[in-house]
């Protein structure tokens, strides 16, 4: 299997800088672990999981939200109502069935982040799924990821 590691300086300083302002903008860190871990999940990208599961566990989130966040829809308590409209935006967009986001996936998140907060919530997923074809495009290893 062909591999490269080349990912030029710049394009890796302007998406950090893009993730970065998009964190701060959402204005939660726990919340943004867990979109950024679960667009991996769907992307099968082993390095950005294994980065934002340390992330994570650093941020004090627990095990049991981790493990189950693949099937967080049939959890019924462990994630907040905010989370859960997060977890359906982040599906929708990175999945994009039918070519765009539903309207009532929009809306959900809609009813629990402000204008602002969305618009940072849309650009931390935009971002991670391209950090996740940058990542699994170039065969990318999950274990290299420090602090």
């Amino acid at each position: 299997m062909s591999r490269t590691q080349l990912l030029d300086r710049e394009v890796a300083r302007s998406m950090s800088a893009l993730s970065a302002a998009a964190k701060k903008g959402l204005g939660d860190a726990v919340l943004a672990e867990l979109v950024m871990i679960r667009a991996s999940q769907i992307n099968h990208c082993a390095f950005c999981l294994d980065m934002h599961l340390q992330i994570a566990r650093r941020n004090g989130e627990s095990e049991d939200r981790i493990q189950l966040l693949n099937a967080w829809e049939e959890t019924e308590d462990l994630y907040s109502e905010r989370e859960r409209a997060a977890l359906a935006l982040t599906e929708a967009v990175t999945v994009l069935t039918d070519g765009f986001v539903p309207d009532a996936v929009y809306e959900r998140a809609a009813e629990h982040f402000t204008e602002g907060e969305l618009a940072h919530l849309i650009a931390l997923i935009t971002v991670i799924n391209g950090w996740n074809r940058l990542m699994v495009s170039r065969r990318v290893l999950p274990g290299g990821y420090q602090p």
